[in-house]
């Protein structure tokens, strides 16, 4: 007797409103605190901002500098938009850039061992009134052995809802972000790692082609890093080059994350062998806001550009001429023979008549 087979808990449609929800939630993190976020049923919102006090009235995130060993204490307020009595859960989670660009926070039953270690609320839930906002103080504690550098993530507040059609939990999240630099010794450093060339030819024996430059960017150094990017392609002795023009900056890089990126180049000249370069300018964000560009990294490669088709004209052309060469030195052969031929008949015949004379 087979075992009865289980609930299914998972749909198509239930996936695709959690990845919705994914999104809503960096999206909430890194852009404007005053977007609500709406339960299932549509009856209940809220809203997440930072409390007014020493450290601004108006900030957009925490942002703060911090020594090894140092203690912040800051606040974050909820309101409660909605009708209805509203329960949320309140947590810290460290901070990571998703394939999109975006940042986003780890889940609450992810580990944490930066931002999301070192926050701690003084509740893991709140009860919210309608129409009311509730203050939510929270405490930063640094370690004393923190590794210098910056570290972001979030503090969040967290929905859960059942939904029963799909089959699954359903969590939405409102976060503000916390950036912390911890100080000493900062290294803002970026690497281009797995540089590679794919050249792409053209039917006509005569043109350009294009190419594709695959690389990724990793942020080697301590400190959130974003960078201008350029890249090239030139022939033998730098000739031929073809400058892929604008190429978009990657997202701010956490220290360790890695951003691969694929550049186009056209009016690339097929001249056999390639050299691609890739220039990085590193974007340092200071304290204050302001940015900063720093010593740009270069890095080079080589790949290889055939020119096919031209090569198949030259080849083509070659074997009609060497065929040509091979018939006139035959033909040449031929006449000579045959004039030799000649020659040695009429001497022959001459012999003859002459020994004929003589008898």
């Amino acid at each position: 007797m087979h075992a009865p087979i289980p609930r299914r808990t998972t749909t198509v449609a239930a996936l695709f409103r959690t990845a919705l929800l994914t999104l809503f939630a960096a999206l909430v993190v890194t852009g404007p605190l005053t977007v609500p976020a709406e339960a299932a049923g549509g009856d209940v919102t809220w809203t997440v901002r930072t409390a007014p006090n020493s450290y601004g009235s108006d900030r957009s995130s925490f942002a703060y500098g911090v020594n090894p060993g140092g203690r912040i204490d800051d606040a974050m307020v909820v309101a409660n938009r909605g009708r209805e009595p509203l329960t949320l859960a309140v947590y810290a989670a460290d901070g990571y850039t998703t394939d999109t660009g975006q940042l986003d926070l780890l889940t609450a039953d992810k580990k944490s061992v930066g931002v999301g270690a070192w926050v701690h609320a003084d509740r893991t839930s709140v009860r919210v009134a309608p129409g009311r906002t509730v203050r939510v103080p929270f405490r930063v504690t640094v370690p004393d052995n923190a590794t210098p550098g910056d570290y972001v993530g979030g503090l969040l507040t967290s929905l859960t809802q059942a939904d029963d059609a799909a089959g699954i939990n359903v969590d939405r999240r409102l976060g503000i972000r916390v950036k912390l630099r911890v100080s000493g010794a900062l290294r803002p450093r970026l690497a281009v790692e797995d540089l590679s060339v794919d050249y792409h030819g053209t039917a006509n024996p005569f043109a350009t082609g294009r190419a594709s430059l695959t690389y990724t960017v990793h942020n080697t150094g301590n400190t959130v890093l974003s960078a201008r990017q350029k890249a090239s392609l030139s022939g033998p002795f730098g000739w031929l080059k073809a400058d892929a023009g604008a190429v978009a900056a990657p997202p701010e890089l956490l220290p360790g994350e890695r951003w691969k990126v694929t550049v186009p180049v056209h009016g690339v000249a097929p001249a056999f062998r390639l050299t691609a370069t890739v220039t990085l300018t590193p974007l340092l964000t200071d304290a204050s806001g302001s940015v900063s560009p720093l010593a740009p990294v270069r890095a080079t490669t080589g790949g290889w550009a055939v020119p096919w088709t031209l090569l198949v004209v030259v080849l083509v052309l070659a074997a009609a001429g060497t065929a040509w060469l091979l018939l006139a030195r035959r033909a040449r052969t031929r006449r000579t023979r045959r004039e030799n031929a000649r020659v040695q008949n009429a001497v022959e015949e001459a012999l003859r008549a002459q020994e004929a004379r003589n008898h």
